[in-house]
């Protein structure tokens, strides 16, 4: 049995198969019975939007049921290896979006069912692994991209940072001092951060960080500075004229709505794969 709780639980050579079996499924339309007959328990806040609403439909696609709980049902006096003790016995599987990694990890370590990561406060595995496979479907060989994000220590660049240890892409963080991800290279100013950059992600600036981010904002005019097949791929939800300006968004370098239509795909892919895990 497997876990996807970190986007490195899987190994190079595992997203791959991932990314196969999201083809196929993206061939047959996303529509058979994978599913038919299996029980998915849901932790979803009502906030999430993009997220639940690809994993609730993917599982439906292929014939599944969901049973969805808020993520406050899991902060409970009751111990969590109680809880995944009864859901065992009548689900095939739980994803869980909840802001404490470590509450998921340990229900990961009771689980004799898999569980998926839908978000943490530190990390958004799904989220990415769906970037790398539509980055793999626009250019030859991603893992050769610079790759920059601009933005905060978060859960999305710590994901991009692990996406980059495990594929083998450069990647580069552009933020004022202060706000380093751990072990990142980091160039803080952002006209030299652009410069033959190809894949190019933000993450929304932090309410009580807006000051020290004055200044950081994705343009249109710095593109100019980034190759010329470069790529915009803002994480959702993003504010226009805050870390990306309207210009870029709607430009032709904008790629995140077309990126994020694979959710569905990819999402099922990694559900159909840890429930066929021997």
């Amino acid at each position: 049995m497997k876990h996807f709780i970190h986007l490195n639980d899987f190994s190079k050579q595992e997203i791959f198969q991932v990314f196969e079996l999201a083809d196929k499924l993206k061939a047959d339309n996303g529509e058979c019975d994978w599913l038919k007959g299996k029980a998915i328990v849901l932790f979803f806040p009502e906030s999430s939007i993009r997220t639940r609403v690809s994993f609730e439909n993917g599982i439906k696609m292929l014939g599944g049921d969901t049973i969805l709980f808020p993520p406050e049902a899991l902060d409970k006096k009751e111990d969590i290896k109680d809880v995944i003790g009864y859901l065992k016995n009548w689900a095939d599987m739980v994803i869980v979006r909840h802001k404490d990694l470590s509450l998921i990890e340990y229900m990961a370590e009771y689980s004799h069912i898999p569980i998926i990561n839908a978000m943490t406060a530190v990390n958004h595995p799904c989220e990415i692994l769906t970037d790398l496979y539509s980055l793999s479907k626009k250019y030859v060989d991603y893992s050769e991209k610079e790759c920059l994000f601009m933005g905060s220590k978060g859960n999305i660049g710590n994901t991009w940072k692990e996406a980059s240890e495990l594929v083998g892409f450069n990647f580069t963080q552009c933020c004022p001092r202060g706000y380093e991800i751990d072990g990142a290279g980091v160039c803080y100013e952002i006209d030299k951060a652009v410069v033959g950059k190809d894949i190019i992600c933000t993450d929304s600036i932090p309410s009580a960080a807006k000051d020290d981010f004055e200044g950081y904002q994705i343009t249109l005019d710095r593109f100019r500075y980034a190759n010329a097949d470069a790529c915009l791929n803002p994480c959702p939800p993003f504010f226009r004229s805050e870390e990306v300006s309207a210009d870029a968004i709607d430009s032709k370098y904008f790629v995140g709505y077309e990126f994020k239509k694979s959710l569905i795909e990819v999402q099922q892919a990694v559900i159909c794969y840890l429930l066929s895990y021997e």
